[in-house]
């Protein structure tokens, strides 16, 4: 198998075993399910942009444009998955032929590229810093989002090629990974002060569903390996729920995220004398 070099688990799995139908077609709808997620989701943020303030839709904008790019580079991750693997009527498995594409998670780490420094800023629009400079947190949140990504997208070329590597890129990342955690409190910490109450209920759903759904990626990158090699995850098993943690944290992490934001801003907008409806009556 040494001819896939760093290509990523599920290509071995599919030259060694082969791949289920029904393992196949778990991972075609759940890709399936992440882009429609992610389009449903546009139009909800467009059509709830007027009943926030003015001073707040700027994080509407920036969920919405979070939703245009996930669904495109996941609909292409759902596309690769498609073209990469063909039925064998005799082993009623899904291979990997000769000239097949090779299934990559690396369009899943663009997407994030774009869409990670976008969902750390857009909460810097909608809460008051109290403490901390605006452009100190923005720059924080950019550099360390950054590199957060472009270190694990090194990683995962190296998860059956190299263990040495793929766990050397995947400390790195788990640093910048950490280093957002910690602003990431101290932003929420801040915007809490002077809140009302349902504002602050509101922004401790945003930080507990931000360490849930931020915890599940590293949890995907590690999948293969979480149990060994031979007695783990290395086999079709870990390619389905790699899938799945993959499209239910984008799915937390953008859209349920960006939603309580929306609900945030909207107490907000509401307790600062801006309800829409009155106003357009």
């Amino acid at each position: 198998m040494e001819q896939l070099g760093n290509a990523n688990f599920e290509n071995y799995i599919a030259l060694r075993d082969g791949i289920s139908e029904m393992a196949y077609q778990m991972v075609a709808h759940c890709l399936t399910l992440g882009y429609a997620v992610m389009l449903a989701a546009l139009l909800y943020f467009v059509l709830t942009t007027k009943y926030v303030a003015p001073k707040y839709r700027i994080s509407s904008i920036l969920s919405g444009v979070v939703m245009v790019s996930a669904f495109l580079l996941l609909y292409v991750q759902s596309v690769n998955w498609n073209n990469t693997f063909n039925f064998d009527p005799e082993s009623g498995m899904y291979i990997l032929g000769v000239g097949d594409d090779l299934f990559n998670n690396g369009y899943r780490y663009l997407n994030w590229l774009i869409d990670v420094p976008m969902l750390l800023f857009q909460i810097l629009f909608v809460i008051t810093l109290t403490k901390s400079s605006f452009s100190s947190i923005r720059n924080q949140f950019w550099f360390s989002g950054v590199l957060m990504i472009v270190t694990g997208y090194i990683g995962q070329f190296y998860e059956v090629s190299n263990l040495t590597a793929f766990f050397v890129w995947g400390a790195i990342s788990t640093v910048f990974f950490f280093h957002v955690l910690w602003v990431m409190n101290k932003v929420i910490k801040e915007g809490k002060e002077g809140l009302s109450e349902p504002a602050r209920k509101v922004l401790n759903q945003i930080w507990i569903l931000f360490l849930v759904s931020w915890f599940l990626y590293p949890g995907a990158y590690l999948m293969p390996h979480l149990l060994g090699i031979e007695g783990g995850f290395y086999n079709e098993t870990g390619i389905v729920a790699r899938q799945m943690t993959y499209t239910v944290a984008d799915i937390s992490s953008k859209v349920i995220y960006g939603i309580l934001l929306t609900q945030l801003a909207q107490i907000l907008s509401r307790e600062q004398g801006y309800d829409f409806a009155s106003i357009h009556k």
